[in-house]
């Protein structure tokens, strides 16, 4: 890495100051990530409610998909930040390599098996008959962009352990802009573009990822990340374990989470003929709810690369200071947030939906959902700080009890045992994550994440 220039302090100075300078662009990050997945959502609701149901399963889907992609990122991140940290840069810059070096490996792997399998996947998964079709078509083009958005996840992550956050904002923006255009052009045509109709959502997206991986490349070889082009491009044992050490127990907490949602999806999808509304309305209150989650995972990523270069540089009390504000200051913003979505929830969904069962059950999904919020915020927020000093199987732990022992059962009984239907499910929902918000802010309170060592 080149040493001769430098990175943003984290490790001293104003606390405030720190979490701002590093939140605000992960936060922007996070809104043009939201506007992409809006608009996916609002045009497919354009097509059809069958369309909107699978553009959400198979997002489900897909989040599972690039669960390897998040895992190396959470390793490299943590273990990336510590070495900054603690002023170990040249170490650092070959962290960096192998994670990059591994996910394009396991990109191309989970390709082929993508492409080849796709029939087997989306049967496998449950869903429902009238969208399988749909959804096949979705999940080979999302095979194509597999490799260059694992390729942007961690170098977009690289940039972050470094405290170099504007460049990942820039590439985020042009990634919206191209997929918010293609949804529209290339779904109903445009001039000399012929319509492509929902396909057209899918490659929107693998462009889009295509585009910002190209950029987040150019950026990494005129950065303080340039020494990754230098030298031979091998695995290294020593620093690979290092990474999947720490980024395992976050794939496994992912595959239970994703893997729990498509279990969820499952069972509305046994709902009978009320299966595509109850589909089509979590997915539109996804999206709505995605805009309280926007701070929430600003506030994560942020807490991450904070916590992890401060334990690096041996700041144990200024961390913990760290984690404790950053919290607290988002369960009050997203508190204030989801008090807004309550009062305002038939206006949102009508964003979204003009089907009139659609809209009343995602109104519904909505205000059940906004009484968990300040737990949730907790929750993912205090996870980011246990995930940047590297405990990861505390997290993983607490996650998979609240969605597999907690959530699944309990909406299995509510909706299909008592007949509760939809609603049910959403009871089971908030039930689970309020759960899990207590379990997280525990873990944190004990204090063992202070002790962990990368070696």
């Amino acid at each position: 890495m080149n040493t001769t220039k430098t990175y943003p302090s984290l490790t001293s100075g104003n606390l405030w100051g720190n979490i701002w300078n590093i939140s605000w662009p992960i936060f922007l990050i996070m809104v043009f990530n939201f506007f992409v997945g809006f608009t996916d959502v609002y045009v497919a609701g354009l097509i059809s409610p069958d369309v909107q149901a699978a553009v959400g399963f198979i997002s489900q889907m897909y989040f599972l998909i690039i669960i390897l992609a998040n895992a190396l990122s959470i390793g490299a991140l943590t273990l990336v930040s510590r070495l900054i940290g603690a002023g170990e840069l040249e170490r650092a810059a070959e962290a960096g390599k192998q994670s990059l070096i591994s996910g394009t490996v396991v990109a191309i792997v989970l390709s082929v098996i993508g492409l080849v399998f796709t029939h087997e996947i989306i049967a496998a998964a449950g869903f429902p008959l009238e969208i399988r079709h749909v959804s096949e078509h979705f999940l080979r083009i999302f095979a194509f962009a597999l490799g260059p958005n694992y390729i942007l996840i961690i170098s977009t992550t690289l940039f972050r352990a470094s405290g170099e956050v504007t460049r990942p904002l820039i590439t985020m923006c042009i990634i919206s802009i191209i997929n918010i255009i293609g949804d529209f052009v290339l779904v109903f045509g445009f001039q000399q573009i012929p319509p492509m109709g929902y396909s057209g959502i899918a490659v929107a997206t693998a462009l889009s990822m295509t585009a910002g991986m190209i950029i987040n490349l150019i950026f990494l070889r005129f950065s303080t990340w340039q020494s990754l082009y230098r030298g031979t491009w091998k695995l290294v044992p020593g620093l690979l374990k290092k990474i999947i050490f720490i980024g395992a127990p976050a794939a496994l907490l992912q595959i239970a989470w994703n893997a729990g949602s498509i279990v969820l999806y499952n069972i509305l999808g046994r709902l009978g003929e009320k299966s595509i509304i109850a589909i089509a309305s979590i997915t539109n209150g996804l999206r709505i709810e995605a805009i309280i989650y926007l701070p929430a995972f600003a506030l994560n990523m942020a807490a991450a690369v904070l916590i992890g270069q401060n334990l690096g540089a041996g700041n144990l009390e200024r961390a913990e200071k760290i984690g404790w504000k950053i919290s607290l200051s988002g369960v009050v913003l997203i508190s204030f947030m989801a008090l807004v979505v309550f009062i305002r929830a038939p206006d949102y969904a009508a964003f979204l939906t003009k089907d009139t069962d659609v809209l009343e059950e995602t109104t519904r999904y909505l205000r059940i959902n906004m009484v968990s919020e300040p737990f949730m915020a907790m929750s993912i927020i205090l996870a980011g700080c246990l995930q940047g000093a590297g405990d990861t199987k505390a997290t993983m732990w607490i996650i998979i009890v609240a969605m597999w022992l907690i959530r699944l059962p309990l909406a299995l009984l509510l909706a299909l045992v008592m007949n509760l239907g939809a609603t049910g499910v959403w009871f089971a929902m908030i039930t689970s994550m309020i759960i899990q918000g207590i379990l997280m802010t525990w873990r944190f309170h004990q204090g063992y994440w202070k002790t962990l060592r990368m070696s």
